[in-house]
């Protein structure tokens, strides 16, 4: 149906990256504006046409714009939305200035990978949003390593394979709270991960996050739970709200 409106469209603006939407391709939209994080070389369709990262700068209709810095949220998949918010509104005629002071004061999105603030190099995000294993795998993903990991809350079913996976990779300590922090170690234990400590809470995860932050050189606390928060709070907003507060409240006392 998607496809079928596109088809519609006097404009389509495609994310490239995206395997399902590259396999249909220009025998769907040939006129289209595709984009890539990936460069250039990943562009289909008229590379003139495309928007496209290059050499830390965003590239549309072959104009550099801003450089990709200026984007405030991490993550792959920002990238990937930021592309597709310039190509518009440079295909709209905006003025590319325009463009790029919009998007170095855009603060970001609250709970989604939310930055809140940066101590000792390390920095401390908020992805609180993150209520299952996949929501949460891509937070992990999308930040650097070695990081530090709060998670835990009101366990959902699913797979945690690749969330498990992912720790193992990037994460040089866990920290677990709230009702899930058991059931959480003995996952992790049984997939040969040791570096967790159950704290229970988020007034003992933001301390104990920053003092092992330090520790271990990491470049991230990340908050992303995995987990729903109705353990602890009436939703995972309050829940973020609380940890971008401990967080403000701890590091200025550091």
């Amino acid at each position: 149906i998607k496809a079928h409106l596109l088809k519609k469209s006097e404009l389509q603006i495609i994310n490239g990256d995206d395997p399902a939407l590259r396999q249909q391709g220009l025998d769907f939209w040939p006129d289209a504006c595709w984009t890539s994080v990936k460069g250039e070389k990943d562009l289909l369709g008229k590379r003139a046409f495309g928007a496209y990262i290059e050499d830390g700068w965003v590239i549309a209709q072959s104009e550099k714009i801003l450089p990709a810095s200026s984007l405030r949220m991490v993550g792959e998949h920002n990238l990937q939305n930021l592309l597709m918010a310039v190509a518009a509104a440079n295909l709209a005629g905006i003025d590319k200035s325009a463009i790029a002071q919009a998007i170095a004061k855009f603060p970001g999105v609250a709970h989604r990978l939310e930055h809140i603030g940066t101590w000792e190099g390390i920095d401390f995000i908020n992805d609180s949003k993150a209520t299952n294993y996949d929501a949460a795998q891509v937070g992990l993903a999308s930040v650097s390593a070695p990081l530090i990991l709060i998670a835990g809350g009101d366990a959902k079913e699913g797979d945690d394979r690749a969330w498990i996976d992912t720790i193992k990779a990037k994460a040089v300590g866990v920290l677990l709270i709230g009702d899930a922090a058991g059931i959480f170690s003995d996952r992790l234990k049984q997939a040969n991960y040791n570096s967790w400590e159950i704290v229970e809470t988020m007034e003992r995860a933001i301390p104990r996050a920053a003092e092992l932050g330090k520790q271990n050189h990491a470049k991230v606390v990340l908050l992303s739970p995995a987990c729903a928060s109705f353990d602890q709070y009436q939703n995972f907003e309050q829940r973020g709200d609380h940890f971008r507060q401990l967080c403000l409240e701890t590091l200025a006392q550091k």
